[in-house]
């Protein structure tokens, strides 16, 4: 009995990943608009007042709310109130696999097509400080260069060492992340963005 229970349970729909229900979960847009004739991939720059991350390059894109349906409602929702693009004219193409930055963050990336036209005047100035588009051409010739990061576990001061073996000598691992950049005139793309880029990129050439 608590055999055929626990198989119905376990073959239930469970979350992506342990943690998924309580972790900090963000959806992007990855937009594709064309100019001239030809497919570029729009980016933000993120407003200069911006208490997080000001001047980074991003996607459109931000926390998925509780009244959200869905992570891609979410980033529909964020990619109008951040570039002023009617939801509407916003066509999905797709989705990529989710982003697991740490236990506690997830990032879902979608991709999908807007109206070039709709957002040169109209983006939100509070939150965006400019936008420019890079041909996607160019990005799948275009070879980014990585530089590895250091990660140190450091225990907060109440950590109960002496329940572990070693106690205060426990070795914590170390280890390294990769950090990937884009490099394209006057801008850079580093970080979560260059990251999903990076696997976008990988998965059409």
């Amino acid at each position: 009995m608590f055999l055929d229970k626990l198989k119905t349970q376990l073959n239930e729909s469970q979350s992506l990943f342990i943690g998924e229900e309580t972790a900090f979960r963000s959806a992007v847009l990855i937009p594709l608009v064309q100019v001239d004739g030809e497919w570029h991939i729009l980016f933000e720059v993120r407003s200069l007042t911006m208490r997080k991350q000001p001047g980074d390059i991003s996607f459109p894109g931000g926390r998925i709310d509780p009244a959200d349906p869905s992570p891609m409602a979410a980033a529909i929702r964020e990619t109008n109130e951040e570039l002023g693009v009617d939801p509407n004219t916003v066509t999905i193409v797709g989705t990529l696999s989710p982003y697991i930055a740490s236990p506690s963050f997830v990032i879902y990336p979608f991709v999908a097509t807007i109206d070039y036209s709709q957002i040169i005047h109209s983006y939100n100035k509070e939150e965006v400080e400019g936008v420019f588009t890079i041909p996607v051409k160019w990005l799948l010739n275009y070879e980014p260069y990585m530089h590895l990061v250091s990660v140190e576990p450091t225990p907060l001061p109440g950590f109960p060492f002496e329940k572990i073996a070693n106690g205060a000598q426990y070795q914590w691992g170390i280890h390294s992340i990769e950090e990937w950049f884009f490099d394209y005139g006057k801008y850079t793309i580093w970080g979560l963005t260059a990251r999903i880029l990076k696997h976008f990129l990988g998965i059409i050439k």
